[in-house]
């Protein structure tokens, strides 16, 4: 029989076939994805090692979805611009968000994402030893802002708040994406310039060794030699 011409099975297929589970409820199995693949889950290890790659695969997949960032004139536009991938990239599937954050990424097409992430904050001038706690805030933010566009449109309870204050803050608010997206514009609007307020990091100044004074100079005087004998 001849091999059909496109592959039963690839990554791809495999790591498509787990989202679609994983946007339907969250999980999956490997003899999940192999049922809705009509294989066997042997053959699924041919293509990968087993359940991380997969969600590997699946968080490189949903980046691939998203069109890439351009490169603007700023640091802070560029980084706005990325940030704005990253969360329109989970918002698409918030129930693959739990997976993802208990797996260290590896992913190369993704951690290319943050070696454009480190690049902007380098050229923001974030030095080295805050560069990775930046953009762990910039992750949280990223993540939890994804998270609340899957929100229900009716956040709060009004008729729980003990306070018109937040009634009206509930009510003034709206509902849905719209409320998400404004938030969201504000939350990076307070990170941006928080991020920039950092101080940038000082090259130091070549350290120069003290030298005490040089004692004055010791002047020998020549003493009188004796009369020569008469």
């Amino acid at each position: 029989m001849p091999r059909p011409a496109t592959p039963k099975l690839s990554v791809d297929k495999i790591a498509r076939a787990a989202l679609a589970l994983v946007d339907t409820r969250g999980e999956f199995t490997l003899g999940e994805v192999a049922a809705a693949l009509s294989v066997r889950p042997s053959s699924l290890y041919n293509h990968i090692a087993g359940k991380t790659d997969i969600i590997e695969a699946m968080r490189a997949l949903i980046f691939a979805e998203t069109p890439p960032a351009p490169t603007l004139p700023t640091w802070h536009e560029t980084l706005r611009a990325l940030l704005r991938r990253y969360r329109e990239a989970f918002a698409r599937h918030p129930r693959l968000i739990p997976m993802l954050t208990a797996h260290t990424v590896s992913s190369p097409d993704v951690v290319h994402m943050y070696d454009d992430i480190a690049t902007v904050l380098h050229t923001a001038g974030i030095p080295p030893t805050q560069l990775l706690d930046v953009i762990t805030v910039l992750d949280s933010f990223v993540i939890g802002s994804a998270l609340d566009i899957a929100a229900p449109d009716q956040v709060w309870d009004p008729n729980q708040a003990r306070n018109p204050i937040l009634v009206t803050a509930i009510e003034a608010a709206g509902q849905g994406r719209p409320r998400a997206d404004r938030a969201f514009e504000l939350g990076l609007d307070l990170i941006l310039s928080a991020v920039a307020a950092i101080p940038p990091q000082s090259t130091p100044s070549p350290v120069r060794a003290k030298t005490s004074p040089a004692p004055p100079a010791t002047v020998c005087r020549a003493e009188p030699l004796p009369p020569a004998p008469g």
